[in-house]
């Protein structure tokens, strides 16, 4: 725990004094949003909603992509001395789902000030969001440390991260959709344990393999 808080630590360093890369991050989310305010206007509900895990799709994409490409080949020789495979891989996962919450959140509320605010239970929402963000994060953190094997190619992390997280996204959309209305839909409970599930395994998988990918 203790490695992995310290390694933490490095990438939370590391995030706020190299903040052009948080803030290009939040331009391009705020230009996209900007645009398709200037293109719809204020959408229905479920044309919000599609577009706001869109939104968030390729946001994370964006953001969780530098976890490994940015890391040079000498550095993660230093870090291979001084910390384990698993704790190098559980402090990545944890730093970018606080990424994925905050950058969802901030989505949100742009969504809201460009594009009207439609949501009728707002801590819902922000629960959900929050949620999917974090499912977002897993994958595409699991996916980075592969592409980055792969001779830096973060081309790949997309070819392989799209088939796996679309189903993922048409779940989080139908779980968000319960926060446009006070009406308690049935099987949410289901879908809440299958999205929980997903993540616990991408986490276990990222455990098992990464070890692999880390001696290499």
């Amino acid at each position: 725990m203790k490695h992995i808080i310290t390694l933490f630590r490095k990438d939370l360093l590391l995030e706020m004094r190299q903040q052009y890369s948080f803030y290009g991050i939040l331009l391009y989310v705020a230009s996209t949003i900007f645009v398709l305010y200037l293109a719809m206007g204020q959408p229905e509900d479920e044309v919000w909603n599609g577009l706001f895990w869109m939104i968030q799709l390729f946001v994370c994409v964006n953001a969780v992509a530098k976890s490994f490409l940015q890391e040079s080949r000498g550095r993660l020789l230093y870090f291979y001395s001084i910390a384990g495979a698993r704790d190098f891989i559980l402090s990545k996962l944890l730093f970018n789902a606080l990424l994925m919450a905050v950058l969802s959140i901030t989505s949100w509320i742009l969504f809201s000030l460009l594009l009207g605010n439609p949501v009728q239970n707002g801590l819902r929402f922000m629960g959900v969001a929050m949620f999917g963000g974090l499912g977002l994060s897993l994958v595409f953190t699991f996916l980075s440390a592969i592409a980055a094997r792969a001779q830096q190619n973060a081309a790949m992390m997309a070819i392989l991260g799209f088939p796996l997280i679309i189903p993922q996204i048409l779940l989080m959309m139908k779980l968000a959709n319960t926060a446009f209305s006070h009406v308690i839909q049935q099987g949410l409970l289901q879908i809440v344990l299958l999205l929980a599930g997903m993540d616990i395994l991408v986490i276990a998988l990222a455990v098992i393999l990464f070890p692999f990918l880390w001696k290499d």
